[in-house]
């Protein structure tokens, strides 16, 4: 087991502070596509979000992405789901408030796996702390056709959690270029983008303008 992934993981999202997102509303191909026109923009860290595919397919694109990114020096982390984040061979998972209960998902993943999870309220914070995650994704900060049925946070209540939290904090729902900074003020680590990159007329441009604009910010708080 790599004990030192997590530590890589964690310099990564500093230093990039771009979490992509995919869309599964892409087809492979496209979303592989544009996947290696972020990873020649500079983008590391990839999460795998597929609430259509089969389990089977889940894995296959899992195992063709983590090929990909791994080759590059990145990180892949899996949607809701630890079964398939271990059978595609992912750095970690990420889980949401109803999928599986985070101290299993961790304890599951082993310590050289990262473990993500998403909060839209204070309250998810401290038990998702105690549970051992690495980082949240706390949101929508803006509203979101990716997941319309996402709960709204808004930029105070980010601001809040960013105080509260002990480990980074992704701000993600609605984010693009024009978002980031503002997003970033609020005491961030990093952004997570899905359709600014993956739905963008060209990503490698929307991803090197979206490094840029976050890089220019001060650094987020909670890192080890």
């Amino acid at each position: 087991m790599d004990e030192g992934r997590r530590r890589r993981f964690l310099d990564t999202l500093r230093v990039t502070r771009v979490y992509a997102v995919t869309d599964d509303g892409l087809d492979m191909a496209r979303t592989l596509n544009v996947i290696d026109a972020l990873l020649r923009a500079g983008i590391r860290i990839f999460q795998v979000r597929d609430k259509l595919g089969s389990d089977a397919a889940r894995v296959a694109a899992g195992e063709a992405i983590v090929a990909r990114v791994r080759d590059a020096g990145g990180f892949v982390i899996l949607n809701d789901r630890v079964d398939i984040a271990l059978a595609a061979d992912a750095d970690g998972a990420h889980l949401g408030q109803d999928d599986l209960p985070l101290d299993v998902g961790h304890a599951l993943l082993g310590p050289g796996r990262v473990l993500g999870a998403s909060a839209s309220h204070l309250h998810e914070i401290p038990g998702a702390i105690q549970a051992g995650v690495d980082y949240l994704g706390f949101g929508a900060v803006y509203a979101t056709g990716t997941k319309p049925d996402a709960e709204f946070a808004g930029l105070d209540l980010l601001r809040d959690a960013c105080r509260l939290a002990t480990v980074p904090v992704v701000g993600i729902g609605g984010i693009d270029v024009e978002r980031a900074p503002e997003v970033m003020t609020q005491g961030t680590s990093a952004v997570a983008v899905v359709s600014a990159l993956f739905r963008a007329p060209d990503p490698e441009a929307a991803a090197r303008a979206l490094l840029r604009a976050v890089r220019a910010m001060p650094e987020g708080d909670h890192f080890p």
